[in-house]
């Protein structure tokens, strides 16, 4: 069984990975060997040395993808005619939609008759559903990760398969380690999680700095940790926090969420992670003006947590671009801090989001999912 694989970030490169060795595992109980082909990073290439890592390539934001749209114009063509040349069984792409939805238009345009599988289905429910129905004629079987979009993708005529969200996997044993441990969360911990990227950072761990005094005026026994997501980036967090008394560390996000009695958190993957390990919190995020305006435009979902669009009401308080406020930031989590029953009233809330996501095995299913399409075939 031959595989050719799209990947073109850091998450999608695990996510793959994943599914590629399962996918190795059902082939050799067949009696056959899976061969994997693409591209990708470190995690799919240890997998399939035939695999391209071209994670050095990554991009971010405008700017970049207009100095490397050269590049990525050569590899498109390049893949496009590899794909050609190796006809594999399935075509497997793996979330970057910018890139692999395109990819998918290409091959079916080209090659007919070609498998073309999506996996970790690309949010355009939030920002353009009008690409569904094209992705219906380019897509012969959508593998997506919340459960509402099964039935979104379905009325378009794309065959789906829910099969879970593939966090919960990759996050269970430090969650079984930490209940293991059976550690209390102390009570007078505050983390703050201003995300992975500089950009971010800057933007937002000002904010939750100036929270974090405004909370220790109100109580002082409160302790701050922040998680940083590399040296770098922990050195340009403990330049801006200068003068406030708080421990910074490499890493170590999950096990703060574990430890915290309540969070400050930055928009993106954090939120769902924070939401696993039941840690109270408070949603934060802020950009730049104009790219705010254009986000408002184009993004189409009453709430920008993911936690409350699973959840289908704000069950985590929001705060946005200008109502990014300390003051109001740190009244709410003060609320928090001081009467134990609402924070057990919100995990109570993440543990019936995390119930929705279905149990564990994303990867697995979605493995199983592309060869029962195949034997379809």
């Amino acid at each position: 069984m031959n595989f050719y694989l799209i990947a073109g970030e850091a998450s999608g490169d695990a996510r793959a990975a994943e599914v590629m060795r399962h996918l190795a595992a059902l082939a050799e109980a067949r009696g056959e060997p899976a061969r994997f082909f693409g591209a990708g990073g470190p995690k799919m290439r240890a997998l399939g040395p035939e695999i391209e890592d071209w994670s050095g390539e990554a991009v971010l934001g405008l700017w970049d993808v207009l100095k490397k749209y050269p590049y990525f114009r050569r590899k498109f063509a390049a893949m496009l005619r590899e794909i050609g040349e190796r006809k594999p069984d399935a075509v497997v792409l793996v979330d970057y939609p910018g890139f692999n939805l395109r990819m998918a238009k290409a091959v079916k345009r080209r090659y007919r008759g070609q498998r073309v599988i999506y996996y970790v289905s690309p949010q355009v429910w939030a920002w353009n559903r009008r690409r569904i129905p094209q992705m219906a004629r380019t897509l012969d079987l959508m593998l997506c990760i919340f459960p509402f979009e099964k039935a979104l993708y379905e009325k378009s005529g794309l065959k789906t398969e829910f099969v879970g969200h593939p966090l919960l996997d990759a996050l269970a044993p430090e969650k079984a380690r930490a209940e293991a441990r059976a550690e209390a969360r102390a009570e007078t911990l505050v983390g703050l999680f201003p995300g992975s990227r500089t950009k971010e950072v800057s933007r937002i761990f000002p904010l939750m700095l100036q929270t974090a005094k405004i909370l220790r005026q109100a109580r002082p026994e409160l302790r701050f940790e922040a998680a940083a997501a590399s040296e770098p980036l922990a050195a340009t967090m403990r330049a801006m926090a200068a003068g406030v008394e708080i421990d910074i560390h490499v890493g170590g996000a999950h096990g703060l969420m574990n430890r915290a009695a309540a969070g400050m958190v930055t928009s993106g993957t954090a939120t769902l992670e924070a939401t696993f390990f039941g840690l109270p919190f408070v949603l934060v995020y802020s950009v730049a003006p104009v790219t705010w305006v254009i986000g408002k435009w184009l993004v189409r979902v009453p709430f920008l947590g993911i936690s409350n669009i699973l959840a289908g009401r704000e069950i985590v308080r929001e705060f946005l671009q200008k109502d990014a406020d300390p003051s109001a930031m740190a009244d709410e989590l003060l609320s928090m801090l001081n009467n134990p029953e609402k924070r057990a009233a919100q995990q109570a809330e993440f543990r019936r989001v995390i119930e929705g996501l279905g149990p564990g095995g994303a990867s697995l299913r979605a493995a199983r999912a592309i060869v029962a399409e195949l034997r379809g075939a």
